[in-house]
């Protein structure tokens, strides 16, 4: 066992020593030795209870013959963090993340570690760690959160209350009706109800096989979460006491590989997943030593037919819905009926291939998830638009799309979200524009902030299918309308968007894959001999540190090494 250089021999007793300090008898240095990653975080509802989580998956880990050591990472929660300066350290976190997996995990010499995350960048920070590893590990997060209800039955979420203040600010709601959807929107512990982030990536572990069947959308707080926990640890102990040779096949890297990460993209493109889902998978494909680029997403969509709409997609549509209608399974059975198969068999962590997991699922509410024959689109609800604007690529959900899909408009242009906020609310935006809200990079933020506060208010002053926005920042996954993030290069290291002043026309066409500055190629060579890309000025030495090093969202905004 791996973790024999820390147990075993007469040179370990000091080692040992301190082992028994934290509880450890002499029967348990035969047996493996399990990290139970645990990303609990009183802030964070889909977090907060991971606690009561761990000790249930601690006690079944001791029950099947392992010895488990909890350690924690950090957390951070995008909607509390958004709109203030606090959401530059969302990005930045999972890095944190992932170096704090690698370190526990090394330093100690554990065996197999199991992993327990739940909401924004800590299911890719605990993925990222887990590859640097390269040990057995089983992912299993804290569920979905339940929809909320409105007094009269309409189903909602956290979205709704963002657009919410829209509409109160437009004056079509009124300030009881926000309360109303403030108090109702989340109405218990889990990750938030939609295809946001955090669901988009518990989905996606399960189309790379690191996770049990039904992760992704069996709700957090439930009979069936918990026996999902208990299994999850059974799965790890089974695996950690394989002989060495079999044990090996389940090494992390073995499993989240890539065809792990080909099928990762294609269920992504069937469910319409959070635009931040393509940042997550560049980095994680970056730390699994997968040559994937961001230009192959395209060639992946256009094979993927899109038959799972979820909020803010479609509003009345969440996650208890998709697990109700046959869950990820279902939705990868239906996608593989083509003729072409759009995904790839491989190993899972359960022992069985992805083909066999999904064998006998079936599809139990074809308006929740529909056939293939019935899409919501012959192609993925993702897209990576090209062009001037965007060399190295831009995204857009094309899943949340409100209103046409090709767009030409003039340029209304903010240096922060903050002034477009200020600028939306003021009415300097009118129908026909394209926002253009730079310096929101992962290097000019820095830290690469969600633009769900500005696409909201958008969306909620009725503006949602006609005007569009363009940022070198990112999206919540509860974003919708022609929003296109994730601009590369970005302002801040020289990109075009940086060069666009208020006026110039700007032509977008989602089918087409393409964006565009509609300006002579002379003007953009004048506008570049003065142009200086602008530098936030910095108090934070962490913040400094990662821009120092972040490359850009085309890249995964992983760091250099």
């Amino acid at each position: 066992m791996r973790s024999d250089e820390v147990k075993k021999g007469y040179q370990r007793a000091p080692h040992r020593s301190l082992l028994r300090a934290t509880g450890l008898k002499d029967e348990d240095f035969d047996k493996p030795f399990i990290g139970v990653a645990n990303s609990f975080i009183e802030l964070i509802p889909g977090h907060f209870y991971l606690n009561k989580v761990a000790e249930l998956i601690k006690d079944e880990i001791r029950k099947n013959g392992c010895v488990p050591f909890e350690f924690n990472t950090i957390g951070v929660d995008d909607g509390i963090a958004m709109g203030h300066d606090g959401m530059l350290y969302s990005l930045p976190s999972r890095e944190i993340i992932a170096n704090s997996i690698e370190t526990v995990m090394n330093a100690h010499k554990l065996d197999a570690m199991i992993a327990i995350p739940n909401c924004d960048k800590i299911v890719p920070g605990m993925i990222m760690g887990a590859l640097r590893v390269n040990v057995p590990a089983v992912f299993v997060s804290g569920g979905p959160m339940a929809a909320g209800k409105m007094n009269d039955g309409t189903p909602i979420d956290l979205a709704t209350v963002f657009e919410g203040v829209g509409a109160y600010e437009a004056g079509d709601i009124d300030e009881a009706t926000l309360r109303e959807m403030e108090c109702n929107a989340c109405p218990g512990g889990g990750s938030c109800s939609g295809m946001f982030t955090a669901n988009s990536m518990n989905t996606l572990m399960e189309a790379m096989g690191i996770a049990l069947p039904g992760n992704g959308t069996i709700v957090a707080l439930t009979k069936e979460r918990e026996e999902l926990f208990r299994k999850a640890a059974r799965r790890i102990c089974e695996i950690a006491k394989m002989p060495q040779e079999e044990q090996e096949r389940f090494n992390f890297r073995n499993i989240l590989n890539e065809k792990a990460v080909n099928n990762a993209f294609a269920v992504d493109m069937a469910m319409g997943g959070s635009s931040n889902t393509v940042l997550h998978m560049l980095a994680i494909a970056n730390e699994a030593g997968v040559d994937f680029n961001i230009d192959d997403i395209n060639k992946i969509s256009k094979k993927v037919s899109h038959i799972a709409k979820i909020s803010p997609s479609l509003t009345t549509v969440h996650m208890e819905d998709i697990n109700r209608a046959g869950g990820v399974s279902a939705v990868m059975k239906e996608m593989n009926k083509r003729d072409v198969k759009t995904l790839q068999d491989n190993l899972t962590v359960t022992g069985e291939t992805l083909f066999e997991r999904i064998a006998d699922a079936k599809i139990k509410d074809t308006e929740i998830i529909h056939t293939i024959d019935n899409p919501y689109s012959e192609v993925g609800g993702l897209a990576i638009l090209f062009g001037n604007l965007a060399e190295q690529g831009c995204v857009i959900k094309t899943a949340g799309i409100v209103g046409e899909r090709s767009f030409k408009g003039k340029a209304v242009c903010f240096d922060s979200q903050d002034d477009a906020i200020a600028g939306i609310t003021g009415g300097k935006v009118k129908a026909g524009d394209v926002v253009v809200l730079r310096y929101e990079g992962p290097k000019g933020g820095p830290g690469m902030q969600e633009m769900l506060a500005p696409t909201s208010l958008i969306m909620g002053m009725g503006l949602g299918d006609s005007v569009a926005l363009i940022t070198d920042g990112r999206f919540s996954g509860a974003t919708r309308g022609l929003s296109i993030g994730h601009v590369s290069p970005e302002a801040a290291e020289g990109g075009l968007i940086g060069l666009v002043e208020d006026g110039d026309e700007i032509f977008i066409d989602v089918d087409a894959y393409k964006i565009e500055l509609l300006v002579s190629d002379e003007e953009i060579a004048k506008r570049r001999e003065n142009f200086k890309p602008k530098e936030k000025p910095l108090t934070s030495r962490w913040l400094r540190q990662y821009r120092a090093l972040v490359t850009n969202a085309s890249n995964g905004a992983v760091l250099k090494a």
